[in-house]
């Protein structure tokens, strides 16, 4: 188990049905949020999770193709919600069948470098799932979309990405655990969304070509029937075994104001962002 698993106290902020109608901009708050305040020791090192509807997250690169307009106009029409981040990575998607984990640590504590990140949340999905943990695998699935070098496999097939936020000494590790449904439809629709996009047209990036084929739900994976809730109550019963206390909390009314002033930040550089194309 990662050392940095095991805490004295684990904050634990379940937004896994709270957040399901707000835009996941919104969670990007909530993180940068946590980062600053767990940064900075003012905040137990935290585990948060979310689920958002169906929501496309769209990277700066993505909102750079050619004909991303009518791109997000086939996301709207399939039913998801396209959004774009101002950060690094390529498009994801988020609906109820995802769960998204976030890990925050200070590096005030201890020095946590890039590959570090990676590994405690690697380690967390194996202890989350130790009937699969010896088939899991970490490195970049071709043919997936937003590809990493710490994409989470079973068999070649890719049901988590990873990716990091640092800000103020703290450190966000995140993950997108395809739980339920059909992560090839999930793959096809991203692919649907690059063809239209690109309209065939060169481009200076080298977008993902996407094989729905590579990636899969841990309930398919498994053969069995996970839901969102489960693997939730899991990662809870986990944490009482890896720290002397877990504290469910939510915001504070003074850690609320911090997290409007982030919330305007992200909302102020979208708007930004968007305007530039």
């Amino acid at each position: 188990m990662n050392s940095n698993l095991h805490q004295p106290i684990w904050r634990f902020y379940d937004q896994s049905i709270s957040l399901k109608n707000s835009t996941p901009l919104e969670s990007f708050a909530t993180d940068d949020t946590l980062c600053h305040l767990v940064g900075q020791l003012e905040s137990p090192p935290t585990i948060r999770t979310w689920v958002h509807d169906a929501s496309v997250v769209l990277g700066i690169q993505d909102h750079r193709l050619p004909y991303v307009q009518q791109g997000m106009a086939l996301l709207e029409e399939r039913g998801y919600h396209p959004i774009v981040r101002n950060s690094g990575g390529l498009a994801v998607v988020l609906d109820e069948g995802i769960l998204n984990i976030s890990i925050v640590l200070s590096e005030q504590t201890k020095t946590l470098g890039i590959n570090d990140g990676y590994e405690v949340m690697v380690a967390l999905v194996k202890a989350l799932f130790p009937e699969a943990a010896d088939k899991m695998e970490a490195y970049e699935i071709v043919g997936s979309y937003c590809p990493g070098s710490y994409d989470l496999s079973i068999e070649g097939k890719k049901f988590a990405g990873i990716s990091q936020r640092r800000l103020r000494q703290g450190v966000a590790v995140q993950i997108y655990l395809c739980i339920e449904g059909s992560g090839a439809e999930r793959a096809a629709l991203i692919r649907d969304f690059y063809s239209e996009s690109l309209r065939g047209e060169e481009t200076k990036f080298t977008y993902p070509q996407i094989i729905p084929e590579v990636m899969a739900s841990l309930s398919e994976l498994l053969n069995a029937t996970f839901t969102v809730k489960d693997v939730v109550i899991r990662l809870q019963q986990l944490l009482m075994t890896l720290a002397d206390e877990v504290r469910l909390e939510p915001f504070h009314d003074e850690e609320l104001q911090l997290y409007a002033f982030y919330l305007q930040r992200v909302f102020d550089r979208n708007a930004k962002m968007l305007a530039l194309k």
